[in-house]
C-alpha cells in the first residue's frame, strides 16, 4: 500500500493544485518511483489510498497496466490519517502481512527482502528505520542491537539511541484489530502498544532516503539527483 492521502500543508503553496505524490523528483513523480521499486522487487498489486485532490493520482496512473501492477484505490473523505486509512484499506489488503510506504519519500530501499520475509514469529509490525534527519532530529523508535545476519533487531520506545520512522513498514491486519469504526487516526500510538507487547520488529536503512516534506527539500532532493545524474 502507498500512502498518498495527506494534504501536505508544509509543501504548500505546491500542493494547492498538485498532491504532494505527484510531485516530480527527477523525471518523474514521487509515486511513479515507488510504484517502480516496489514493481521490481515483486509487487503485482497495489492499494493506493486517496483523499485531497485525490482523483489526480487515479487519472495519472489509470490501472497501473502502464507501470506492471494492478491498482486499487482506498478513497478517503476525509483523510483517515495513517492508521486509519490502512484500516479503510484493510478489505482489499487481504488477510497476510502486507507493506506499506509512504507516498512522500524518494529511496533507493531493496524492498525484495521485505516482501519475502514479511513478519518474523509472532509480530505484527515491521518498522524500516533511518539516521535522524535534521528536520526530525529527536527520532521516533530505539532498535535494539541488530543480528548481524538478518539486519533485524527489536523496536522500543525509548529516550536514547533513537532513529526516526523512514514512512516504510510491514504490518499484520491483526495490529488493527481494535479499529471497529474507521476514523481518523495516529499510527505512532498503536505501534507503540505492539512494541510494549514486544511484537515489534526493525532494521535500519542501508541507502539512501529523503523525506520530501517541504519545497526546499524537493528542490535539494532535485539538485542532488542532477548532480549525481551528471557523475558530480
Amino acid at each position: 500500500m502507498i500512502l498518498a492521502a495527506g494534504r501536505g500543508e508544509r509543501m504548500r503553496p505546491l500542493t494547492d493544485h498538485t498532491p504532494k505524490p505527484l510531485l516530480v523528483v527527477g523525471d518523474q513523480p514521487l509515486i511513479v518511483h515507488l510504484l517502480r521499486a516496489l514493481v521490481n522487487a515483486g509487487f503485482t498489486r497495489v492499494v493506493i489510498n486517496l483523499a485531497h485532490l485525490g482523483e489526480q493520482i487515479a487519472t495519472y496512473l489509470g490501472d497501473g497496466s502502464a507501470y506492471g501492477v494492478a491498482l486499487i484505490y482506498s478513497r478517503e473523505s476525509p483523510a483517515l490519517e495513517t492508521a486509519g486509512g490502512i484500516a479503510r484499506a484493510l478489505p482489499y489488503l487481504g488477510t497476510e502481512p502486507f507493506v506499506v510506504v509512504n507516498g512522500d519519500i524518494w529511496t533507493d530501499y531493496d524492498f525484495v527482502p521485505l516482501r519475502r520475509n514479511g513478519l518474523m514469529s509472532n509480530r505484527l509490525a515491521h518498522l524500516v528505520l533511518v539516521e535522524n534527519p535534521p528536520q526530525h532530529a529527536q527520532g521516533d523508535f530505539c532498535l535494539d542491537r541488530v543480528d548481524t545476519a538478518s539486519r533485524v533487531g527489536r523496536v522500543y520506545d525509548g529516550d536514547t539511541g533513537r532513529l526516526t520512522f523512514s514512512g516504510i513498514g510491514c504490518y499484520h491486519p491483526a495490529l488493527f484489530a481494535g479499529m471497529t469504526e474507521v476514523a481518523p487516526t495516529r499510527l505512532a500510538p498503536i505501534l507503540r502498544t505492539a512494541m510494549k507487547m514486544n511484537k515489534v520488529s526493525g532494521e535500519k536503512l542501508q541507502g539512501q532516503w529523503f523525506d520530501v516534506g517541504t519545497p526546499e527539500r524537493l528542490s535539494e532532493l532535485n539538485i542532488l539527483l542532477k548532480r549525481a545524474q551528471h557523475g558530480c
